[in-house]
C-alpha cells in the first residue's frame, strides 16, 4: 500500500512547506548579506575620506556623491541625462534582441548560409568596438543614431553566435520525431528549437543589457553632449570627481535594475513551465 504525504488544503505537503520556508530564508540571508557588505564598503569609504586616509578630491566620498546627486535632482539634470542614456540603452537592447533572434533563426533555418557567414560573425565579434566608434562618427555624425548603433555593435554579433549555437544543440531525438511524423524544418523550429531555447534567450538577454550599456557609454564618450557617458568624460576632464562617480553609480543602478527585471522574468518562466 502506497503511503502518500499528508497535504493541506492548499495542496502543499509539510515537507514542501519546510523546503519553501528554507528557500525563502536562504534568499533573505543572501539579500541581507549583500546589503551589509554594501553598507560596510560605503562606511569604510566615508571614514577613509574623513580621516584623510585617501584624498577626497581624487576619490570623492559617499556624502559628497549624495550631495551631488541631490543637486542633480534639484536642478533637473538627473532626469535629463539619465533619461537620455536610459532611452538609448533600451532602444539598443531591444534592437539587439530582435535582430539576433531573427539572424540566429535564419542561420539555423538555412545551414549553408550559416557555413558561409559564421567566420565573418566571429571576426566582427572579436573586433574592439571602441575602435569602431570613431568610424561610426564619420559615417553617421554625432548624435543619438551613432550612440545607438555603437550600443548595438558591442552586443549583436556575440548574441547571434550564442543563440545560433544554442539552437544547434537542441535535442536531436525530438527533432528526429518531428521529421518522422512528417513535420517540416519550420515545424521543428516552432515546436522544438524555439520553445526549448527560451531559457537560453533570457540568459542571453541578461548579457546583452550589460553590453548594450557599455556600447552606449562608449558612443556617449565620443558623440554626445548629454547623457551619463558625457558627464563621465566631462567630469574627468575638469576633475569633477563627484560628477564622474555619481554618473558611474547611476549606471550601476540602471544595469542592476535591468538585470533583476530579466532575472524575475526568467524565474517566472521556470516556475510556470
Amino acid at each position: 500500500m502506497n503511503r502518500q504525504m499528508p497535504r493541506k488544503a492548499d495542496g502543499i505537503s509539510d515537507n514542501q512547506r519546510i523546503f519553501l520556508k528554507a528557500h525563502r530564508r536562504h534568499h533573505h540571508v543572501v539579500a541581507l548579506s549583500r546589503l551589509l557588505l554594501t553598507a560596510a564598503f560605503l562606511l569604510l569609504w566615508e571614514l577613509a575620506a574623513r580621516l584623510q586616509w585617501i584624498d577626497a578630491f581624487f576619490f570623492s566620498s559617499p556624502c559628497g556623491i549624495a550631495a551631488y546627486l541631490y543637486h542633480m535632482i534639484a536642478d533637473g539634470s538627473f532626469f535629463t541625462h539619465t533619461g537620455i542614456t536610459l532611452a538609448e540603452i533600451l532602444v539598443s537592447f531591444l534592437l539587439v534582441t530582435v535582430f539576433s533572434l531573427f539572424a540566429a533563426s535564419l542561420l539555423w533555418y538555412i545551414p549553408h548560409l550559416a557555413e558561409v557567414l559564421e567566420p565573418y560573425l566571429v571576426i566582427l565579434n572579436s573586433l574592439p568596438k571602441s575602435a569602431l566608434a570613431p568610424l561610426l562618427i564619420v559615417w553617421l555624425g554625432t548624435g543619438t543614431d551613432t550612440i545607438i548603433v555603437a550600443g548595438i555593435s558591442v552586443a549583436v554579433f556575440g548574441s547571434v553566435i550564442n543563440l545560433y549555437t544554442g539552437f544547434c544543440q537542441a535535442d536531436p531525438e525530438m527533432l528526429k520525431l518531428i521529421y518522422t511524423l512528417g513535420g517540416s524544418r519550420r515545424d521543428a523550429f516552432l515546436k522544438v528549437i524555439f520553445p526549448g531555447s527560451v531559457p537560453l534567450i533570457l540568459s542571453n538577454m541578461k548579457v546583452n543589457i550589460g553590453l548594450s550599456l557599455v556600447g552606449v557609454i562608449i558612443g556617449e564618450f565620443l558623440a554626445a553632449r548629454r547623457g551619463l557617458g558625457y558627464l563621465i568624460i566631462y567630469g574627468s576632464q575638469v576633475f569633477q570627481l563627484n560628477m564622474m562617480i555619481t554618473s558611474i553609480i547611476i549606471l550601476c543602478v540602471i544595469a542592476m535594475l535591468f538585470y533583476k527585471l530579466i532575472q524575475n522574468l526568467e524565474h517566472y518562466y521556470r516556475k510556470k513551465y
